[in-house]
């Protein structure tokens, strides 16, 4: 889901409908249930703060920000219900044909489903499509509002040339990855999901 949301405000700042410069208000939503509040990955957004497109990408991708990801949703779409419903219409548009979206953070929601399969044609769609921002994925860190956090992708500090993409945890669905490497002037994709424990994946 947050490589959806992240392909789909990519769209729109090619689109030039957005600009990283344009601002998203906090709402009480975003900041409950993705924030500090929720204990799962955030960028500590402040209630009724207003955040830049650039700022909030990069919490989505650096830190997994669950309230980055509702507050685009928001800002876009108006709830992170509609913005769902966007995000199945868009990846049907990039050629995923079973992926439906019931959020933006991927929190656990029945009506969440994708396919590993799919996964792949996403993370090749947004790394050949969006060379700059598929960048965004590499960085070490990010540091937002004072506040410094390292990049949640473990495959990155390995230093065996991964550049890229993200990772997840459900307990439904236990642990998942999608991640890309460039090897001997090939570029490798690779998705996995269902694995018991983080050392696994």
């Amino acid at each position: 889901a947050k490589l959806m949301t992240a392909e789909y405000v990519f769209n729109e700042l090619k689109q030039g409908r957005i600009t990283q410069d344009t601002l998203y208000k906090v709402s009480e939503y975003s900041w409950r249930t993705g924030g500090a509040l929720s204990r799962t990955s955030t960028m500590f957004a402040a209630l009724n703060s207003e955040i830049r497109v650039g700022d909030l990408l990069r919490g989505v991708i650096v830190q997994l920000a669950n309230d980055g990801c509702m507050i685009l949703a928001e800002g876009l779409a108006g709830s992170d219900e509609a913005f769902a419903e966007l995000l199945t219409k868009r990846a049907r548009e990039i050629g995923l044909e079973t992926s439906v979206f019931a959020n933006s953070s991927g929190l656990p929601n029945p009506a969440n489903k994708t396919t590993v399969r799919e996964m792949v044609l996403l993370a090749r769609h947004i790394q050949q499509d969006y060379p700059d921002y598929f960048k965004l994925y590499a960085e070490p860190s990010f540091e937002w509002n004072k506040i410094f956090q390292r990049n949640r992708n473990p495959l990155l500090g390995l230093n065996i040339g991964i550049d890229g993409f993200v990772t997840g945890f459900s307990e439904e669905s236990g642990y998942g990855v999608v991640a890309t490497i460039q090897k001997d002037g090939t570029r490798l994709f690779l998705a996995m999901s269902g694995l018991k424990t983080d050392k696994e994946r």
